[in-house]
């Protein structure tokens, strides 16, 4: 499975007719290709090309006489490249980065305009909504699933996430929030689910006024999800499914034994970590008899919240967080 979109940067010198050797007749071979020029104008001094591939592939190239060149695809990697380092959209060169990006989101915006209508979805997303395995998958998602929530249409989820990304809060980690949607030709929506409830922690803790790392490496081996930096708190974020979904007997039942789950690993390591349980998948009335009882979940301290697709939440905490959220919290 590949991972996310990369770019791959050759040191080497380009010019068009090593382009149509190297590069266009080789993928002409294997699935068929045809060399056009951008839509978007390369950075100054380069020379930027579209590879064009029969079953959909996409690739571009930009490269300069001085400084080497930039191939960024979904598509098979023609031989001459497969010794390059890879750089991702923020390590690459800004003026490279932004043409690649533009040009993503022009496609984007004639094969699924409905999406690239929430363009900060669409620009945090765009490295696995161009992902070589997962383009299908992560469309499919947003399009068929808003973006997680039940009960809620299609462009509901995204307004939500719209609201959030718009905020530039994970900006800097964007490949790393981003990648967790996966990019398998597999839809396994339990793990969709999971990565979208992580950013959700994230909008809860942002609104709440913290500031926060994600993706915490530690030296129990484990990594949690997040660490509260401004008082200094680790967060692990588990998002449980609807009994509907589960054998758990029902929703007390079901968060109970998705937090199970971690108790034996990061939180038994980790006591004072904050586990945030995340019900946003839950409807109505399964949120409802967790709302009522408030019961414990196996560990504290912990938050249970659910959010609604307008940016409502409702929620409960059990044990001392440390956190600021319950003020956000409404029936």
């Amino acid at each position: 499975m590949a991972g996310p979109l990369r770019f791959r940067r050759s040191n080497e010198t380009w010019h068009r007719d090593r382009v149509e050797n190297q590069l266009r007749r080789p993928l002409a071979s294997a699935l068929g290709a045809s060399l056009r020029d951008p839509e978007v104008p390369a950075p100054p001094e380069y020379t930027g090309c579209r590879l064009e591939m029969d079953n959909g592939d996409l690739a571009l190239f930009a490269y300069h006489e001085d400084s080497g060149a930039y191939w960024l695809g979904n598509t098979e990697t023609p031989k001459v490249l497969w010794q390059t380092n890879k750089e991702s959209f923020a390590e690459a060169p800004y003026p490279i980065t932004r043409w690649a990006q533009r040009e993503l989101l022009a496609e984007l915006e004639r094969s699924d305009p409905w999406l690239a209508e929430y363009d900060h979805v669409a620009w945090f997303f765009l490295p696995v909504l161009f992902s070589k395995d997962g383009r299908e998958t992560s469309r499919r998602f947003f399009r068929e699933q808003a973006s997680g929530f039940p009960d809620a249409s299609r462009e509901e989820g995204l307004t939500f996430y719209q609201e959030l990304l718009s905020t530039g809060v994970l900006d800097e980690h964007r490949y790393t929030m981003a990648s967790k949607l996966g990019t398998s030709q597999q839809t396994d929506l339990v793990r969709m689910r999971a990565a979208m409830a992580e950013l959700n922690a994230a909008r809860l803790l942002d609104t709440a006024g913290h500031r926060f790392t994600p993706e915490i490496e530690l030296p129990s081996g484990y990594a949690l999800d997040y660490r509260v930096e401004d008082i200094d708190r680790l967060v692990e974020v588990t998002r449980p499914e609807p009994p509907r979904r589960r054998r758990a007997g029902g929703p007390i039942a079901a968060i109970r034994e998705t937090v199970d789950n971690k108790t034996d690993t990061q939180l038994a390591a980790h006591e004072r970590a904050v586990v945030c349980v995340d019900c946003t998948s839950f409807r109505d009335s399964e949120w409802g008899e967790i709302a009522a009882a408030e019961p414990g979940v196996g560990h504290e301290p912990a938050v249970v919240y659910r959010y609604r697709p307008d940016g409502s939440v409702a929620g409960y905490e059990r044990g001392t967080t440390g956190l600021s959220v319950a003020a956000e919290f409404h029936d």
